[in-house]
């Protein structure tokens, strides 16, 4: 037991000291996370960049049977009948009963029924034999978790009762017990894991940060968070939350890589996963420094040569893909093809000038019947009206008095009356005048 202390002793002082070589800041919001990894990740200018992010323990199974998530089992290596093999001797589900394997253990073997509310898995071997001698492993499996968790215990048989004694050979624990009594084989694990259902409310996150240079870590931005129910919550400008994002199948997959497109120099950065399962006690944190470079250029080939003689090759020299343009002519369905676009063009300005006499005829027409209703009055024909002239009375010219306004136009008046008008031929005179 010491030996093993000492080594988890040892590589909690590695871990932390790799952590202090890369200088990683705490994580604030939950001090249990743990650094996994710290990755540099350079890429080229408008380039993509995946960080990656995997955990298989992350992911979501949407399992409801609770019952059968977490099990123990015994197992036993022995080589007392010189088979050498594997013997599995009882397991038990956390909401189940324990079964033993072997009738001969029957009554025999068993491990405490308060086992996963207690957290002792310990195994009681009753009446101990010979050919119980073996190493024994407790196994404690964890399916929704992806906890795995084995206990090694070496148990040697004895007829001395001086020679029973426990001790730690370095590796596992060892029992030396007395033929016939009574040994108990210790598991404990009262880890909460282990000891409680698994809860619903315990939801799973991931979610992404980013440190811009020169940025402290507690002022880091936030860019992602996603949830195993499914909600996702995206922060920042919209250009930034659409060239960073997760794909949708990250807790079916365990795969929470983020994909950066289109680099620019001011993603650069520090850029950190977390990964955080409250049930399962998963608190894990990688980390990953960001740099944008420029794409390498072409270098040019000047030929300073003359005489039709071949220019050295120089093997440094980054020369690009060969590029062979091909015209290839044009056949008869092209040709037919822009006859179709003519003609269809012709065929719609036809129907529109046909659209527009019809209407222009149309308006017309509603102008002529509308002034035949105004004006189309019936011709008034006189001879089916008849004048009574019975009571009418001759009267002279002169005695029709005309109201004139004033005297001149009175006597012009009367003149035209009495005297004819006569045409006289100013022409005539003068053609005499001429004959002579």
């Amino acid at each position: 037991m010491e030996q093993l202390a000492k080594l988890l002793l040892w590589q909690l002082v590695l871990q932390q000291s790799s952590v202090d070589l890369y200088s990683v800041p705490a994580d604030a919001s939950n001090p249990n996370s743990v650094v996994v990894s710290v990755l540099n990740i350079s890429a080229t200018l408008g380039s993509q960049a995946v960080l990656p992010c995997k955990s298989y323990r992350m992911v979501w199974t949407q399992d409801r049977l609770n019952d059968r998530q977490r099990v123990v089992h015994w197992d036993v290596y022995s080589t007392y009948y010189g088979d050498n093999k594997m013997e599995r001797l009882c397991d038990m589900y956390s909401a189940g009963d324990q079964r033993v394997y072997s009738s001969y253990n029957q009554g025999r073997i068993f491990m405490p029924q308060n086992a996963f509310t207690d957290g002792n898995f310990s195994l009681v071997i009753k009446d101990v034999a010979e050919s119980d001698g073996g190493i024994y492993s407790c196994n404690l499996h964890h399916h929704y978790c992806h906890l795995y968790e084995t206990v090694k215990i070496q148990l040697d048989v004895t007829k001395k009762a001086k020679a029973a004694k426990e001790y730690w050979d370095g590796e596992k624990a060892v029992i030396v017990a007395l033929e016939g009594s009574t040994v108990m084989l210790p598991c404990v694990n009262r880890n909460q894991i282990w000891t409680e259902r698994h809860s619903e409310e315990e939801q799973q996150v991931v979610h992404w940060d980013r440190q811009p240079p020169g940025v402290p870590h507690d002022r880091a931005d936030r860019l992602i968070d996603l949830y195993a129910s499914g909600e996702r919550r995206s922060y920042g400008p919209l250009f930034i939350r659409q060239k960073m994002n997760i794909t949708d199948t990250a807790f079916a997959l365990g795969d929470f890589s983020l994909r950066i497109s289109e680099l620019e120099s001011a993603d650069e950065g520090t850029y950190s996963c977390h990964l955080h399962h409250h049930y399962c006690g998963l608190h894990e944190r990688r980390i990953y420094q960001v740099f944008v470079t420029e794409p390498v250029r072409e270098k040019k080939v000047v030929n300073l040569t003359t005489h039709n003689t071949a220019p050295a090759v120089d093997h440094n020299v980054v020369r690009g893909h060969n590029v062979i343009n091909v015209i290839i002519p044009e056949g008869r369905i092209h040709f037919f093809q822009q006859l179709g676009y003519v003609l269809a063009t012709l065929l719609l300005f036809i129907v529109l000038l046909i659209i527009v006499v019809l209407i222009t005829r149309k308006r017309r027409q509603r102008g002529y019947e509308y002034n035949v209703k105004k004006y189309g009055e019936k011709d008034v024909n006189l001879k089916e009206f008849t004048v009574d002239t019975t009571d009418l009375t001759q009267y002279r010219s002169e005695d029709i008095r005309l109201d004139y306004k004033n005297n001149i136009l009175k006597e012009k008046a009367e003149q035209a009356r009495t005297f004819p008008a006569k045409n006289i031929d100013l022409d005539k005179d003068f053609r005499k005048e001429y004959c002579k």
